[in-house]
Formats: C-alpha cells, structure tokens, sequence
C-alpha cells in the first residue's frame, strides 16, 4: 500500500485512539492531558497544549503542556494564562462560528511569518503576529497550529500544536486535520462531564444534595483502612429526625421535604466545623455525618451544637443523635458494619430516652461500673450494616430503554436492594456486585448477555469470572455462545492485555463501545465479537484493591443501541467497585 493511501487510514486511527483514550479519563484534566499527547503524536509535533478560556478574566489559562517544554513551561502550570485580546484571529474564528454556525478552522503561525494562515488569510496586527513570531522563536519552535475548541455551542479553550525549527510548517491539510481533532476533543469533554455528572449523582442525595449511603460507605471504607494502617480516629455521627412522620401526616409531605432540607443544612454547616469531614443523608429521615482525624471530644462538641440547632427548625422535633468513635473505649474496629452499628445502638438509645444532647458509645461506664450500655446493644443484635433505603424500588427488567438515566436508576436500586430477581448475588462481594450491575443493564438494554471479568494486580492477563447468556446470536459456536438459556457461571477465559489495547485501557478506568465494521476498529477486538457471533458490545472497567474489572454486554440485532449507555456504565462500574472489595474465587 501506498504512503499516500495509507496516510488516511492512519490519521483516521488517530483520531479513534484520542477518542479512547479520553474516554478513559476519569477527571477533565486527564481528558485534556490525554487529548495532548494524541495530539501531539497524531500531527507530528514537538508539543501540544490545551488552554481554556476564562471569561471572566478574559485571558486563556493553560491547562497542560506535553512534549519538549521550553524554559519556565511546565507540564501542569498553575498560572500560565494569555490575554485572549493578544489573540484577534481567535476572535475573528469564533464570531465565524457564532454567525455561521460552522465549526472554527485552524490556524498556522510560523516564527517568519507576518500573520496566520489556513487556506486563506485573517486581519491581524503586524505588532501582534511579529509579538508571536518572536515568541515561537524564543521558545525554539519554528511554527504553531491552533484549532479552537466549541463545547455546546460556545467557546471553550483551544488545542495548540508546535514544531521545532527547521521541522517542516504545519500544512493547510494539518490545519483541517487538527480542527477535526478539537471536535473531538470537545466530544471527549462532553463526555467527561457526563460522566462526572452520573458519578454526582451516583454518589448525591437528590432532595438535600448531601452525600448518600453509597458515598458514606467508600469513604467509611478507606477512612477504617488509616484507623488500621495509622491509628487515625474516625468517628460516626447517626442522626435521626424527630416529628417527620407528624409532619408528613398534618402538613403534607411537601412540608416534611422541607424540614429534612433544612436539617441538612444545619447538618452542612456542622460539617464545615470538622474539615475533611463528609455529611450525608442515609436515606428517610437519616442522616450522618463522618469524621476522620479529629479527636472524638471535638466531634462529640459540634454534635451538641447540632442537637441544640435541630431544636429551633421550623416544626421540628429536634434529633436523635448518636456518635461511635474510635477514640473511645469501644472495643477493636475493623469492619464499617460494627461502627454503624455503635452509632446505631447510640442513637436508638438517645431516641428512647427522648435525649436532646447527643449519646456517644463507650461513655456509659466508668471504672468498676457495668460494661457500656450501647455497647452490649451493638454487639448484642447485630445490625445489617446498612440499612434499605424504603423508598426505593426493586428494578425487575420487565421494559427496556437504552435511556442512561432510567439505566442508572436501574443499576442503582439492584444495587440498593442487594441484586435483581433470580440472581445469584454476594452483595458486600466486589463480583457479585458488578454482577448484579451486568444483568440488570442487559436486561434493561435486552443485551445477548454479559461476561464479567478479572485482572490480578500487577498481571497483564484477564480471565472472565462469571457470565450470563441470555439467547443464541445465530452466527458461530463459541465460548461465548453456548446455550440458550441465561447461565451465571465462570467460563475460565483468559486473555492477554498485551493483544487488547481497548481492554487494556478500560480496566483502569475507561469505557469503549464498539459495532462490527465500524472504521477505526481494532482488528483483535472486533475478531472476539465476530468469531462469537455478536454485532456490537460496550464496555466499562475500572479498578480496586483487589485488582482491575471490566464489565462487558453485548448485542445482536434485536438490543437496544449500546453506545449512548457506556458513560452510565463506566459511572456505574465505579459505584460497582466503591465499599468492600475482594477478588473472585479461584
């Protein structure tokens, strides 16, 4: 094959490589670090960065640089900015975009010229372009290409590109090649900020906007890890709101809405008394608030201070509070299941008592006095260690919707609930948990079936754990397609990262979709849907202390599309794998 012939194929791998590898960002930052270094790659150049435009200061801060920096340049500076009026062809391209409609052009600036250029040239001040040419060669470079970046319809930033002196200028080809890389760019951001939003949501209480159960638990999890490793206190504050029910029945439940946002606010204001500390809202009239590093004496001081806000709400009753630390003669804590359970047991204590001071496990004895009563009652009855959200509601896959939101929805109550109907699940169990995730998304999407697989710390070779196959795809006998009926069960598939960069990326974080003769494909990847029978998959992954996971579902012609669904999955997956962790049976 010619070079010339070649030339497309390879700038068109390109651009699904940088698709990729920002899809594997979990933050906007590795989004854009990610888009520099394929950028960089994919047009030849020395070095790329990423800048955004402040509009408040009116100036583009640079986010990341990447390649050969010059002198005073660094790779995430924290105040690099340009004052955009220094910049008149930007202007000139975005008012193009806003009363054209058309997508901003690139543009090219040698260290000789007098002005950009990109097919046809711009109004530019000679000051400026000679300011710019003389800043090209103080840096060593010999041209630049700058491609706008529109995220939602306004300007967000630019893509900037450089090459060395003496290297070759940036052509008017590379200029419309880089402008379809900053519409890429710009799709990779978008996603990324959907899937910060799913996460938000995932992890957020939708009435008062404090924490959920789920994020208290991942927080608990690792806050219990520096107890263990470092000795660092960590204390739990039950709280229970007094009078919602009389409030709901009397005065509607609009009115209890309100009572609980406003203890929610107290309790945001308590929180800000205690830094790093995470107030969240377990679910009904339940709430906590968790504390890491500070002494329990202080977390017990802002709970009374609580108590005595609680009481001046509006309608309220006041609360129920009850506090577990490890600063205190509680016992060993090992498990976030007897923390919660001390707090719990305090706090039942303090509503019993109808006490308006809180009651704090460990402090109901002294020397030669009975054991602690909330202890004994925590250790007596053990309680589950979390309690059911009641206003939530088992999904059972009766409809199907490729819609993200009901998907997420979805997941999440199989996951609030403990699984979906008919699964064999281990809830505190990080593969039973991705299972639950599995079969409740195919059977939202009527995907053909999941597999669910494994990476080992440190190990380039995945195996598949458990799947499910729900109906035959018609086309060659597999692994992968084997009966007809749904099976949960670990197939022992092993697969070597090395040959599956997709794979690869997605089991540390990232999320891909693919369709059976798409352009760009990776050859390895498409050959597992092929030889199985399948016609497209999405996949998410993510990782834990037990090792890399990846969930995949795939589809024939009758699923529902899967590529709207993967930054749902990919939020989801992180859910999936927050809390307890283990790896699967061997």
């Amino acid at each position: 094959m010619s070079e010339q012939a070649a030339a497309p194929d390879s700038r068109l791998q390109a651009v699904v490589e940088l698709a990729q590898a920002m899809a594997g960002a979990m933050t906007p930052l590795e989004a854009v670090r990610a888009a520099a270094a394929r950028a960089t790659s994919a047009l030849g150049a020395t070095m790329a960065a990423v800048s955004v435009w402040d509009r408040e200061s009116g100036r583009l801060r640079v986010l990341v640089n990447h390649g050969q920096l010059a002198p005073g340049e660094e790779e995430l500076p924290e105040d690099e900015s340009y004052p955009v009026a220094d910049f008149p062809e930007i202007v000139t391209y975005l008012e193009e975009h806003w009363t054209t409609g058309r997508l901003p052009r690139a543009w090219v600036q040698t260290a000789e010229d007098l002005g950009p250029h990109a097919g046809h040239p711009l109004p530019a001040s000679g000051a400026f372009c000679r300011s710019r040419a003389a800043g090209l060669r103080r840096r060593g470079r010999g041209c630049c290409l700058v491609a706008p970046i529109v995220l939602h319809g306004q300007a967000w930033g630019e893509l900037y590109l450089a090459r060395g002196i003496g290297m070759p200028v940036f052509t008017d080809a590379d200029a419309e090649y880089a402008t379809l890389l900053a519409a890429q760019v710009s799709a990779g951001l978008a996603q990324t900020e959907r899937v910060a939003d799913l996460r938000r949501l995932a992890f957020t209480d939708a009435l008062t906007g404090l924490a959920n159960r789920r994020a208290v638990d991942a927080r608990l999890e690792e806050s219990l890890k520096a107890h263990t490793r470092d000795g660092v206190v960590v204390t739990l504050v039950v709280c229970d709101v007094n009078g919602l029910k009389r409030v709901n029945d009397q005065l509607g439940h609009e009115m209890g809405d309100r009572l609980l946002e406003r203890f929610a606010h107290q309790l945001s204001l308590t929180a800000a008394k205690l830094p790093g500390s995470l107030a969240a809202r377990l679910g009904g009239d339940e709430f906590c608030l968790l504390a890491e590093g500070q002494s329990a004496d202080e977390v017990v001081a802002v709970a009374e201070e609580l108590c005595a806000r609680a009481l001046e709400l509006t309608d309220g009753e006041g609360v129920a509070c009850g506090i577990a630390s490890t600063g205190d003669s509680i016992g060993p804590v090992t498990t976030a299941d007897r923390l919660f359970r001390l707090a719990d047991a305090a706090q039942y204590r303090a509503k019993a008592a109808r006490a308006a001071h809180p009651v704090v496990a460990g402090r109901g004895h002294g020397p030669g006095f009975a054991p602690d009563p909330v202890v004994q009652l925590a250790d007596s009855r053990r309680a589950p260690s979390g309690r059911p959200n009641g206003d939530r509601r088992r999904f059972r896959g009766s409809a199907h919707s490729a819609d993200p939101g009901q998907l997420l929805a979805a997941v999440l109550a199989a996951l609030d609930q403990g699984g979906v109907q008919g699964a064999v699940t281990h809830p505190a169990d990080t593969l039973g948990r991705l299972s639950v995730l599995a079969e409740t998304a195919s059977r939202l999407v009527n995907a053909v079936g999941w597999w669910v697989s494994y990476v080992p710390p440190g190990s380039p070779l995945m195996r598949t754990a458990r799947h499910a196959v729900y109906r035959m795809t018609g086309g060659p006998a597999s692994a992968r397609a084997q009966t007809q009926r749904a099976q949960i069960e670990a197939p022992d598939a092993v697969f070597d990262l090395r040959h599956y960069p997709l794979t690869g990326r997605a089991v540390t974080g990232g999320a891909f979709a693919l369709r059976v003769g798409a352009p760009g494909n990776d050859a390895a990847e498409e050959a597992v849907m092929v030889v199985s029978g399948y016609r497209a998959m999405v996949a998410a992954g993510g990782a834990n202390p037990a090792g890399g996971w990846l969930v995949e579902l795939f589809a024939d012609e009758s699923t529902l599309p899967l590529g709207q669904v993967a930054p749902a999955l990919r939020a989801l997956v992180a859910v999936a794998l927050s809390g307890p962790c283990s790896p699967p049976p061997s």
